[in-house]
């Protein structure tokens, strides 16, 4: 007889991620995350309370209400009274810090969580990157000109701090107004959006205003990038705050604020994303060896992999391969195709995909414990399939089918008598 244990109900219950949505119809800097997360209801104080961790000093937060366009709006300035870091190699006398070396030190060495500190130290790895292949120069060795090194800290880890305080777990971002016309720079004048901002929002979907500012800066880019923000698509929100962050500038017929919306998603019938589909058609490659690049390309983080038989030109007989992959991936993804196999071209396109929410269980059987994959809609139990690798390792144990064992387990486990009522989850 086979047992069927009761489902935990924390497993079956819809998921509500809380979520912001970045939307960046004047695009965004620094200052204006903090305004528009201080505007959403996050209290500056506690702000000022995470901050001090950072071993930084000399400058001090300020925020007050302004109208932007008709709209009210919170702007919070980073107000330097000189630069200074704590630490024996800056003494905190008027320095900035501008060089990798010098922020990776004060992060590494603040009282901040670590998982704050490793979000911050992405973001700024992201950020000197982008100022080093923009100008040439190797990373450890480059400087964040126009950014000085402790109002950006304050920028980036006051942002991370708010996000941190009000829950979020995930973002969205709309697409960025960049703003248009140029910038002065330390290098003189440059074109809008900044060498190290287009850098940044590689992947990102943006437009050019006819607004002759810029409206994204480089500290901007850099959060929307280092928090890996959504760039495609918001699902459905209920809206619990909405917060406006002011820009320095009143612009004429339009608000320039960075508007953020906090809620939650209802994640019921399982998830939403996009994913990138690697394909590419082979002809002249030994067969035998499609086993072991397919191993590859899943060690490798592949979510799928596939063959499929197709006849190309000449009537010639050919297996198309296809990887499903995340974008982060499709670099290392790419590197393997080419080296393990014999194509010499891939395709790229994404694709919208939709899952079930999915959770393994174990279930004591007259044959042992074996694991079942529980997928859920909107709480309710969908399907509830056996483990392959289970019901091998049991068919190899007593020589009983494969298919026998399966089907009992998929008889009883739908047995209104012995499996648990979904809608009582």
């Amino acid at each position: 007889m086979l047992l069927v244990t009761a489902f935990s109900v924390k497993y079956l219950m819809p998921r509500h991620e809380k979520i912001a949505y970045f939307d960046c119809f004047a695009g965004i800097s620094g200052d204006m995350c903090l305004g528009a997360l201080v505007d959403a209801g996050v209290d500056l104080s506690d702000i000022k309370k995470g901050l001090k961790k950072l071993p930084i000093q000399n400058y001090s937060l300020a925020s007050k209400k302004v109208l932007r366009g008709g709209i009210s709006a919170t702007k919070v300035d980073v107000i330097m009274k000189g630069s200074g870091v704590k630490s024996k190699t800056h003494g905190g006398q008027g320095s900035r810090a501008t060089k990798w070396k010098d922020i990776e030190k004060i992060i590494k060495t603040s009282q901040l969580s670590e998982k704050i500190k490793q979000k911050g130290l992405h973001i700024f790895k992201k950020l000197f990157e982008a100022e080093a292949r923009v100008h040439g120069e190797p990373f450890d060795k480059v400087h964040l000109h126009e950014l000085g090194g402790i109002d950006c800290l304050v920028d980036i880890f006051g942002a991370l701090i708010g996000l941190d305080i009000l829950g979020i777990e995930k973002i969205y971002v709309s697409s960025i107004n960049l703003g248009s016309g140029s910038v002065k720079t330390e290098h003189g004048i440059l074109p809008v959006p900044a060498p190290a901002t287009a850098e940044l929002l590689k992947g990102y979907p943006v437009y050019s205003s006819e607004i002759p500012f810029e409206l994204t800066t480089p500290t901007g880019a850099a959060i929307i990038s280092g928090i890996n923000a959504d760039p495609y698509s918001l699902s459905k929100i209920t809206i619990e705050k909405i917060g406006y962050g002011a820009g320095n500038k009143d612009i004429a017929n339009m608000p320039n604020t960075l508007r953020i919306l906090i809620g939650k998603e209802a994640n019921a019938g399982g998830s939403e994303e996009f994913v990138t589909v690697i394909e590419t058609n082979i002809d002249d490659m030994n067969p035998q060896f499609y086993e072991y690049v397919m191993e590859m390309l899943f060690k490798a983080g592949a979510h799928d992999v596939f063959l499929e038989n197709i006849i190309m030109k000449k009537g010639r007989p050919a297996v198309k391969l296809t990887v499903i992959s995340e974008e982060g991936d499709i670099e290392k993804l790419s590197s393997i195709l080419f080296q393990e196999t014999t194509t010499i071209g891939l395709r790229f396109y994404k694709a919208h995909r939709r899952t079930l929410d999915r959770k393994i269980k174990k279930i004591k059987t007259k044959y042992g414990d074996v694991r079942i994959k529980v997928s859920t809609s909107k709480g309710n139990i969908v399907n509830i399939s056996p483990e392959y690798e289970d019901l091998k390792a049991i068919a190899k144990k007593t020589k009983i089918p494969i298919k026998k064992i399966a089907e009992e387990i998929h008889l009883q486990t739908n047995s209104k008598s012995q499996a648990p009522n979904p809608k009582h989850y």
